[in-house]
C-alpha cells in the first residue's frame, strides 16, 4: 500500500487536527466505548479502570501546540497495555489502537508505542491528577504519553472511544 493510500484510509486526526484551545469539555458523559477487533463493543467508565492495576508517573508535562507548557504533574491510572490485556484476554493480536476524545482529537498507537522502552514510562490512561480524581473539566480520563516531550500530539483529553485494530 502506498503512503498516499495508507494515509487516505486513516482517520483525519492521525495526520492533522485543530490546535485551538479547548478549555470546556465536549458534550457527552463519562463513558468510554471500546471497539474490539472482533466487532464487539465494551462500555467502560472510571470505575472499570479502578479494577485494574494502578500506576503513577510523576514529573509529567503537557507541552501542547497553542497551549503552552503546564506541569509538572503526577498522573495516575491504568497502563493502556493493561487495559488492552483486560479487553483482549485471549491474547489476540492487534496492529494499532486509536484513543479518541469526545471532541474528535485522537492518537494512534502501536504495540511498540506501549512499551515505554526509552523511559520505562509507557502510555497511561490517567484518571488521577496530583493525587485527586480528575474532574470532567480536567479531562476525566486522559491518555498520557510520558515519552512525548515536544508537542503532546498523542495526549488525549476526555477519552471517549478506544478502537483496537
Amino acid at each position: 500500500m502506498s503512503e498516499y493510500s495508507q494515509a487516505r484510509s486513516e482517520p483525519e486526526w492521525v495526520h492533522g487536527h485543530r490546535h485551538d484551545p479547548n478549555p470546556e469539555p465536549p458534550p457527552g458523559g463519562p463513558e468510554i466505548i471500546a471497539h474490539l477487533p472482533n466487532g464487539a463493543v465494551s462500555r467502560l467508565d472510571v470505575s472499570t479502570l479502578h479494577l485494574l492495576p494502578y500506576r503513577e508517573f510523576g514529573d509529567c508535562y503537557i507541552v501542547s501546540t497553542g497551549h503552552g507548557t503546564s506541569g509538572p504533574f503526577v498522573f495516575g491510572g491504568v497502563l493502556l497495555a493493561d487495559l488492552l490485556a483486560h479487553l483482549l484476554p485471549d491474547a489476540a493480536t492487534w496492529q494499532s489502537v486509536d484513543v479518541v476524545s469526545g471532541d474528535g482529537f485522537g492518537a494512534r498507537l502501536t504495540p511498540a508505542d506501549l512499551t515505554g522502552s526509552s523511559t520505562g514510562r509507557p502510555p497511561l490512561l490517567a484518571y488521577r491528577l496530583d493525587g485527586a480524581e480528575m474532574s470532567r473539566q480536567a479531562g476525566l480520563v486522559r491518555l498520557i504519553v510520558p515519552t512525548e516531550t515536544e508537542d503532546a500530539l498523542k495526549q488525549v483529553k476526555w477519552v471517549a472511544r478506544i478502537e483496537i485494530h
